[in-house]
């Protein structure tokens, strides 16, 4: 790739150069080296954007539901052909181990497939009117939609917004995040047999994002990301009175109970705190172990932490990467040298190191406490934070004093305290006795400031469509 090549906007099925001058580099957050660069955006640019949906919105919406399936599974096929290039493009911008980009890649092909599957069956219901009439609720696509996701999991979270809005008639003007725009053209490319204007593609940054979520022909937004910027996507599209799902950060509590394995639990923190060098939505921020296992447990997720593999993400046996800039870097040290300060200790990591990228190492602290930033503010970054409790009902409580509500853990051998757990967390994720999975189908609405609306899973159809009631009788015979 040339390292001063501008990567053109995607507009109505043409490669669309920007009007503006401005421009970003992309760069490897292993090497911090330049590897890309992409447009800014400009108000105009978006504008452009959205009048080709808005033009292929006639058509598209009124074409068969299983005609719009196939086009979607038709992209899915062509992804998986080409899902190992475009995984090694994820590692290359975003530092993830390949094995993790991959495995994005893989479950972003799996949401298409799914959503191709299931849009031609979302239907509404006939009610129950007069003998001489015809009632009943259908579902409607909403227009223009505008996509904006993040830089963490990038082609995952795309395709989960792109192919729910796509298969139930929505057009898209799809924006990804600056930091990780190669691999959404690459995503855009494996759709070119859909018609020109159904999905197009808006490079840039909040030059171009602002622009797009805040246009009076856009009809919905989806949006992933932080808080603040959620915030704002949702006061602009209130005074608009338009449609948006948000989902944003979290601060997400592990609870380790008295009576379970504390090398067990001690994996399942690492796994949750250290994946994707903790910049996970749902990433274990906040632990909090019972005092009877709190030694053992701090010593063996100490270890776990300290024989952790860190490197490039493209290199054979890298188990963690970099984080995604130095932006991101100096608010996890800030937050790990605050809490330091403030009398938390520090087990393992917590240093900066030397050299090119931006690496940070897997970090335990012990003594943490609420009043900290690394207790209270989402730190997205590789630290275990874990404060010793007395009693499950303690943890349940300081599992609970935050703003945040997107997920939640408990490990425990006690069926009481595991049901409490998941009636008494308030978030939108309950996950007992596993740091991550669950079965496929199911979807969760965020609690307090992580979010509104579903996100994912079948019901993510059911926010990407509004619904019409009709009723329809037979006029009287002259």
């Amino acid at each position: 790739m040339q390292t001063r090549e501008t990567t053109s906007h995607l507009i109505g099925g043409e490669k669309v150069p920007s009007t503006g001058e401005a421009g970003i580099e992309i760069l490897n957050p292993a090497t911090g080296e330049q590897i890309g660069y992409i447009p800014a955006g400009t108000p105009e640019d978006a504008a452009t954007a959205i009048a080709a949906a808005r033009k292929a919105l006639p058509n598209w919406s009124r074409l068969p539901a299983a005609e719009r399936a196939e086009l979607i599974k038709a992209a899915a096929r062509k992804m998986r052909e080409h899902a190992e290039e475009l995984a090694q493009l994820v590692t290359l911008e975003n530092g993830k181990p390949l094995d993790d980009a991959l495995g994005g890649v893989e479950a972003g092909i799996g949401t298409l497939e799914q959503y191709a599957e299931l849009g031609p069956l979302h239907r509404g219901k006939s009610l129950q009117g007069s003998f001489m009439a015809s009632d009943m609720m259908v579902y409607e696509p909403y227009g223009v939609a505008a996509v904006v996701v993040p830089w963490n999991d990038p082609i995952a979270i795309a395709c989960g917004y792109l192919g729910a809005a796509l298969v139930t008639g929505n057009t898209v003007v799809y924006k990804p995040s600056e930091k990780t725009p190669l691999s959404a053209v690459w995503l855009a490319a494996m759709f070119d047999e859909l018609p020109g204007g159904v999905l197009n593609l808006l490079l840039g940054d909040e030059r171009a994002g602002w622009p797009l979520v805040s246009h009076e022909d856009v009809d919905l937004v989806l949006f992933t990301g932080s808080v603040p910027v959620g915030r704002e996507i949702l006061e602009t599209a209130g005074r608009q009175l338009k449609k948006a799902v948000v989902e944003l950060g979290g601060k997400d509590p592990m609870i380790v109970d008295e009576g379970v394995d504390p090398i067990w639990a001690a994996g399942e923190a690492a796994t949750g705190s250290f994946a994707n060098t903790g910049q996970i939505c749902t990433s274990v921020e906040r632990i909090y172990v019972h005092g009877a296992i709190a030694n053992d447990f701090l010593e063996e997720l100490t270890a776990r932490a300290r024989a952790l593999r860190v490197g490039d993400g493209a290199e054979p046996g890298t188990q963690m990467g970099p984080l995604i800039d130095e932006g991101q870097r100096s608010l996890v040290h800030r937050h790990v040298t605050e809490a330091v300060e403030a009398g938390a200790e520090l087990l393992c990591g917590g240093v900066v190191p030397d050299g090119g990228g931006f690496f940070y190492p897997p970090t335990v602290l012990s003594g943490v406490r609420a009043g900290m930033a690394i207790v209270d503010e989402e730190t997205f970054g590789p630290v275990a934070a874990v404060e010793v409790v007395s009693s499950f009902d303690e943890a349940l409580k300081k599992a609970n004093e935050t703003v945040y509500g997107l997920a939640a853990v408990v490990l425990t051998p006690d069926q009481e305290h595991a049901a409490r757990a998941w009636r008494e967390l308030s978030a939108g994720t309950i996950k007992v006795n596993a740091v991550f999975g669950g079965a496929p189908g199911g979807a969760a609405e965020p609690r307090k400031a992580s979010g509104l609306g579903f996100g994912y899973g079948p019901e993510l159809l059911n926010e990407v469509t509004t619904t019409k009631v009709v009723h329809h009788a037979a006029a009287p015979r002259p």
